[in-house]
């Protein structure tokens, strides 16, 4: 049930093209009149929209379970929080929809948001990551998905997800230095059949993530999509989930907070930005944001 108030852009395949938006609040700004704006506006075939909590506050309401994203430091590691205000992943076939999109949205919020970030994505090699690895090959499925991805309670709630954003940058010509069987070993995986390898050591990604390790288990569906400029590339990490405690620790073990062994992804990749949102459900073909009392 919690699905079919769900944002359809949360569980749908991954797009050929992706943008990633995110807004700030402007200063002295009409927060009710935007957002009630979004909730008429925002099209569902867009993407997804996600909400993040000092927006909630400057409304007078809070979201179970929301909060803002932390910043950590572990062994060797500083993982940044860019917290903004709204996030937005947009899906399309073509660069001109995403255009046409980010334009209806900056309108939408005219006068309350201004842009922070715009960063677009794409496909790479049938849903992989630039190092080639295969990316959300543990994502749960069917009925599992729902349980994992969507949240259950009250109308207005139930059929939201949480969603974490990261933006990681690679350095690839690091990475692609090393013979194929130590980039195996960061991974955790072998490129060529895709298949867990068992005595992996403890730093590899694949352990240090492993959903089902945690207790309870930290499963999530990963939306992650690769990017790339003139000067930089790597992953726009998306992964939603029904509670943020799920992500968050996989990032604590992954910094070493655990037990002081750090992902080997550390090795060749960093992240750069990284923020909560919530994504409301939907009610009669719009953004329910009963929540916030609108």
């Amino acid at each position: 049930m919690t699905s079919a108030h769900a944002q359809p852009g949360i569980l749908a395949p991954l797009p050929v093209l992706g943008r990633s938006l995110s807004f700030r609040i402007a200063p002295d700004s009409d927060l009710h009149r935007a957002i009630a704006a979004l909730r008429d506006g925002f099209q569902l075939d867009w993407g997804v929209a996600g909400i993040a909590e000092p927006v909630a506050r400057a409304l007078g309401s809070t979201v179970p379970g929301l909060r803002v994203f932390p910043a950590l430091a572990g062994p060797g590691t500083s993982i940044p929080s860019t917290q903004a205000a709204l996030w937005f992943f947009l899906r399309a076939v073509e660069p001109g929809a995403l255009f046409d999109v980010t334009e209806r949205i900056v309108a939408l919020l005219a006068g309350a948001f201004e842009l922070d970030d715009a960063l677009d994505t794409f496909k790479y090699a049938g849903g992989r990551d630039l190092t080639g690895y295969e990316d959300g090959t543990e994502n749960p499925t069917g009925d599992a998905a729902i349980a994992a991805t969507f949240a259950s309670g009250t109308a207005g709630f139930a059929g939201s997800s949480f969603a974490a954003v990261q933006r990681w940058v690679h350095d690839l010509a690091r990475f692609r230095s090393h013979a194929q069987a130590q980039r195996d070993a960061i991974v955790g995986r072998r490129l060529d059949t895709n298949a867990e390898i068992d005595d992996a050591p403890p730093s590899a990604h694949v352990k240090r993530a492993a959903q089902e390790s945690f207790d309870p288990p930290a499963f999530m569906t990963r939306r992650s999509m690769p990017w790339s400029t003139a000067r930089a590339h790597g992953l726009e990490f998306i992964a939603f989930g029904e509670r943020l405690d799920r992500y968050e620790r996989v990032l604590r073990r992954m910094a070493g907070l655990e037990d002081g062994i750090t992902d080997a992804l550390f090795s060749f990749s960093r992240p750069l930005r990284g923020g909560y949102y919530w994504c409301p459900p939907v009610a009669r073909g719009r953004l329910d944001l009963s929540q916030l009392g609108l």
